[in-house]
């Protein structure tokens, strides 16, 4: 005893030892007859990963979330491995593998393709690697990208880990992991589950705890703020909570995420709205004092989330995730910038200054190339996301416009069904007449036959109007209603209904007359220039 205590006032090596099996936790292996996991619920393509790895003497357990979601009875979305196997042996084991990564090296097995692919993602044991041990650099990931190249630990001043790709027993993979929950490692052909650091017993409890110091934990990976809502998020509805120990530092914590690259951050913002919870997250980050301060566009997100537009996107894209069905990250955006988009647009089509106003699609070309400067930047806003928004906005008018050739142009663009479900979601709100939603989803659906009774109908409607206002033509002005935006738009289609999305007008090469050339040619689409 006394030799004991010498020891751990020199800090010899048997208390570092002692220390060091503290903080990987000790080794649990739990059968089936008491984690109670169905192997039904294991997917085949990891159960197929795993099979293989260990056939070649590795190594290879199903990991992480998966885990979690067996021990609750859940069947899990996605699956992960991890092995002890490098990222170069598991690649050469699969016909489909890509080794991805800098910061963390893993390789993706990929099943299938198009829409219906599946992609595995396999990790290698990694070492729990003392910050003070690693490599330090002064800039960041970016700034710092040359000194990194060569390096497999490294963190920055402030002790963030920048790279992490030294490989190490289970052991100490577990304990660099952040949940207890998180941390277990399940093999199927065993139907063992090894547990480290009590996460079942976490489970059992609804717990969400952080392993090791979560100050520390928060420091070494500021995203890991970000997960802890998430997942708190995520588990909300089945009971679980955070463990106050691991929920105190995220407040003050939070001003670490300055220094995460605002790529990463995008990236994150989009799983806490995107993984079926979103309408929970927003409720998260107000309960935890944090509705600012993490990405400015999720503090819009947050901000504009009671608006009857945003929390109807918002709940429709909960539901489409719930049901297996793909949601977009333009058309949740679009939604939660429309606002400024349409605000925008209207100012633009009224007279300023003496000026005359803008017509009606540029002054929208216009209001969204501002939106897109002033909310999203770089980051993703000039890349297929940003296209895909412009078109939801820019079919918005087009709606409005119900005979001629536009509605079956329309119902052929790419884009048609994602700009049809936001009018839909801006008429369920009472921006638009319901009576428009209905017809563009019949027209949709309808064959030849039945899309010329719509279109018949609509123009006798018009009709009628027409000859209903004719006694008052003589009217004032000012007693005509005020027109919308989308309806200036609508009334400035051409006749035949196509739009030109690109704001440039084409310039054309003027003639001279020649006998028998009356000037009105064919009226197709070269006739119509650029929408006005």
């Amino acid at each position: 005893m006394i030799k004991q205590f010498i020891d751990k006032l020199l800090g010899k090596s048997g208390g570092a030892a002692t220390r060091g099996k503290a903080r990987f936790g000790k080794r649990q292996e739990v059968p089936a007859s008491v984690h109670g996991i169905n192997p039904a619920l294991v997917d085949e393509r990891a159960r197929n990963v795993v099979t293989t790895l260990q056939d070649a003497g590795f190594e290879a357990y199903v990991v992480g979330g998966a885990v979690r979601d067996l021990l609750l009875g859940l069947r899990p979305k996605d699956f992960d491995v991890a092995t002890n196997a490098t990222p170069e042996q598991v690649k050469g084991l699969f016909r489909r593998a890509f080794i991805i990564g800098r910061r963390f090296r893993i390789v993706h097995v990929v099943y299938g393709r198009g829409r219906e692919h599946e992609v595995i993602e396999v990790s290698t044991f990694r070492a729990y690697m003392d910050s003070n041990g690693a490599e330090q650099v002064l800039g960041n990931e970016r700034t710092s990208k040359g000194e990194l190249a060569g390096m497999k630990h490294a963190v920055d001043a402030s002790g963030r880990v920048l790279r992490d790709n030294v490989w190490g027993p289970q052991e100490e993979d577990a304990a660099r992991r952040d949940f207890t929950v998180n941390a277990m490692y399940y093999d199927p052909a065993s139907q063992i589950v090894v547990d480290y650091h009590n996460g079942i017993r976490d489970a059992k409890k609804l717990t969400l705890r952080m392993i090791g110091d979560p100050a520390t934990r928060y420091r070494e990976d500021p995203v890991r703020i970000i997960r802890a809502i998430r997942f708190s998020a995520k588990l909300a509805a089945l009971g679980f909570k955070l463990e106050p120990k691991t929920a105190a530092p995220l407040l003050a914590s939070s001003k670490l995420l300055a220094d995460v690259p605002q790529s990463r951050l995008f990236d994150e913002m989009l799983k806490l709205l995107q993984t079926g919870h979103a309408v929970a997250t927003v409720e998260q980050l107000r309960a935890l004092g944090m509705s600012t301060g993490i990405y400015p566009l999720l503090d819009i997100v947050v901000e504009r989330a009671d608006q009857p537009f945003v929390r109807a996107a918002l709940q429709d894209t909960d539901r489409r995730v719930g049901e297996g069905k793909p949601v977009a990250p333009s058309f949740l955006l679009a939604c939660v910038l429309w606002a400024d988009v349409r605000d925008g647009w209207a100012q633009r089509m009224q007279p300023r200054g003496g000026e005359r106003p803008m017509a009606p699609f540029p002054a929208l070309q216009d209001a969204i190339d501002d939106v897109f400067n002033a909310r999203i930047g770089d980051v993703s806003g000039r890349g297929k996301l940003g296209a895909d928004m412009r078109e939801i906005w820019m079919m918005q008018p087009r709606f409005d416009k119900r005979s001629g050739a536009t509605p079956y142009s329309l119902v052929e663009q790419a884009r048609f069904r994602a700009a049809f479900d936001f009018m839909r979601l801006r008429a369920d709100v009472g921006e638009i007449g319901e009576a428009i939603a209905e017809w563009w989803q019949e027209f949709s659906t309808a064959d030849d036959v039945r899309r010329q009774d719509l279109m018949d109908q609509v123009r006798d409607e018009q009709h009628k109007k027409v000859r209903q206002r004719a006694p008052r033509s003589a009217g004032t002005a000012a007693s005509r209603p005020v027109a919308t935006p989308a309806a200036e738009a609508s009334a400035a289609l051409p006749p035949d209904g196509e739009v030109a999305l690109a704001p440039a007008r084409k310039r054309r090469r003027r003639r001279k007359p020649r006998s028998g050339d009356g000037g009105g040619g064919g009226g197709g689409e070269g006739a119509s220039g650029a929408a006005e």
